[in-house]
């Protein structure tokens, strides 16, 4: 089950306000910004380190990048793991509930390229991959 933001009792969201109990809205609260999509995304293909991310075509901001990471590991929606100490560096890896939302996102690239005229066709083994839970 996803956690409330850090800090956040019950179903509060970050700013304070209270979480709707629609799972549209929900969901949106969790992973409704602009990145963190892409970031599972990116996931779900096999990257798994921050300098992997930063290679990703849309440019995620470094700053951006970092904040979603510890949001959607708030949330839930991914694990961290040291693979290096000096520096400390992480590899991130999708939960079940993180991988859970692969055909979401299978789902949106069908309506994209459907009604969003010059959105590209996902390769075929991103929209035939099935979610490992």
């Amino acid at each position: 089950m996803i956690k409330p933001d850090k800090g956040a009792p019950g179903n509060v969201v970050s700013g304070g306000r209270e979480r709707s109990s629609c799972p549209i809205a929900s969901t949106l609260d969790i992973v409704g910004d602009k990145w963190s999509l892409v970031l599972v995304r990116d996931l779900l293909t096999g990257k798994q380190r921050f300098n992997q991310f930063c290679d990703s075509p849309e440019g995620v901001p470094t700053n951006l990048l970092a904040a979603r990471l510890r949001k959607l590991e708030a949330q839930g929606i991914v694990v961290k793991q040291p693979y290096q100490t000096r520096p400390v560096r992480y590899a991130y890896t999708l939960t079940p509930a993180g991988r859970a939302l692969l055909p979401v996102l299978q789902e949106i690239c069908r309506w994209a390229n459907s009604y969003i005229d010059g959105t590209w066709v996902p390769p075929d083994a991103f929209m035939s991959m099935r979610a490992k839970l």
